[in-house]
């Protein structure tokens, strides 16, 4: 009897990571382009803002929608493996206006509509910056939000309170480059062991290669503290309600930073 022939599953298209250069800061981007789009996907990243961490998720989104849309996860200023602009410290505004920039440099004169998401942090930038794009942003969505400070997270209190310290932001950026320098097998062991097995190659690799640097580090605390600041404020609940059928939130049953109480509030 002949053996009935498995046709392999063509290979996933691949993000690619490109520099470009936007209001003069050199901004990494995590793209797959298609060849027809109908739209174009912008993912805004959380906090730590690194485009790396997003690698599977382009990806899967690409396929999942046919190869008809492209898509793009943009990185926050100064959140990468270089550091381009020699210590200098952004805030969750300055971040904010960063991506009003990359849209309107790349993006603004396309013929693609834009679907906008957000991840964490970046639910809160895309608010933002769908208010100031709302006739070229069709749809846009948060992925596990954080819009507001939950009182009653400890994880927060404790970065919080090491994010507002000048002293706890160096010592503790200092000791993440110091784990970044070691040998790539130690620094892997490390990172495995204090994140778990459940973390991804993916995740893992963008912690080694991005993360564990003293800039990056310095600046991830720096935006957190700004956005503590920002977001014990609250939402502009009247906005979201307003634009409800343009968008989507996603939130998670054990997420800290957009408990299910956000989620009637958006209701």
């Amino acid at each position: 009897m002949e053996r009935a022939r498995l046709t392999p599953f063509p290979p996933r298209e691949q993000a690619t990571t490109r520099i470009c250069k936007v209001s003069s800061f050199a901004t990494e981007l995590l793209e797959i382009r298609s060849k027809e789009p109908s739209l174009h996907v912008l993912l805004i990243p959380g906090n730590p803002g690194i485009a790396a961490f997003y690698k599977d998720f382009v990806e899967a989104l690409y396929e999942n929608l046919g190869g008809q849309a492209s898509v793009t996860a943009i990185g926050h200023i100064s959140h990468s493996q270089k550091d381009c602009e020699h210590g200098r410290l952004f805030s969750l505004y300055e971040q904010i206006d960063h991506k009003v920039d990359f849209i309107e440099q790349e993006l603004q004169h396309s013929e693609q509509p834009i679907v906008l998401v957000g991840h964490s942090i970046g639910a809160y930038i895309g608010l933002e910056v769908f208010k100031r794009f709302q006739n070229k942003i069709i749809c846009f969505v948060g992925l596990y939000p954080f819009l507001k400070m939950n009182k009653s997270s400890v994880t927060q209190s404790a970065i919080g309170y090491m994010a507002r310290s000048s002293l706890l932001s160096k010592w503790v950026s200092l000791s993440a480059s110091f784990i970044g320098s070691l040998r790539p097998s130690i620094t892997r062991g490390i990172v495995r062991r204090f994140l778990g097995p459940s973390w991804s190659v993916t995740a893992v690799d963008a912690v080694c290669c991005h993360l564990l640097r003293y800039n990056t580090v310095r600046n991830v605390l720096f935006m957190a503290m700004t956005e503590f600041q920002k977001l014990t404020e609250e939402p502009d609940w009247t906005f979201i309600r307003a634009q409800e059928e343009k968008m989507a939130f996603l939130f998670g049953v054990d997420d800290h930073w957009g408990p299910l109480s956000h989620l009637e509030e958006v209701k």
